[in-house]
């Protein structure tokens, strides 16, 4: 019987650890986890190029300032009005002194789909987001569903 309560005890000290790593000074921005450090990832509003079904998202620039040697990276967000499990991740392409991401609807081919991300809450209004695949060098962005707005970095 005490090894029973033994158990559920340690389960209850498991269950009652609060995330004890860095806060982001800023809501709504998405931040690179380095170690104990918090990484901004460059942010702004991607322009919309194309039709509605064929559409290509430009941001200025060839490359971020934010970069990361993780193929994994790991990103936190304290959420006030973003929605963690809404938030999209996209390779772009460097073209003409620019960022792209063409993305396709329907069945038709040459856009980009979403990669992977799994979505953690680590406490009120806090949240880890996590590449679910490796990441390959490259420019890439965050971005929630329907918004232009986004969240780049880079992986070297």
């Amino acid at each position: 019987m005490w090894k029973h309560s033994i158990v559920l005890l340690l389960c209850g000290v498991a269950w009652a650890q609060k995330y004890d790593g860095p806060r982001p000074p800023k809501k709504d921005m998405i931040y690179l986890l380095h170690a104990d450090n918090l990484v901004p990832t460059e942010t702004g509003e991607a322009k919309e190029e194309g039709k509605k079904n064929d559409a290509v998202y430009t941001f200025a620039g060839t490359s971020s300032p934010a970069r990361t040697p993780l193929a994994e990276p790991i990103f936190i967000l304290d959420s006030d009005t973003i929605k963690p499990d809404s938030v999209e991740l996209y390779r772009m392409d460097v073209r003409s002194g620019h960022r792209e991401v063409k993305v396709s609807g329907g069945s038709r081919r040459g856009g980009t789909k979403a990669l992977r991300l799994s979505v953690t809450k680590l406490d009120r209004g806090l949240y880890k987001l996590e590449a679910s695949e490796t990441l390959d060098p490259g420019e890439y962005s965050l971005s929630p569903t329907g918004s232009n707005h986004v969240f780049c970095f880079e992986v070297y």
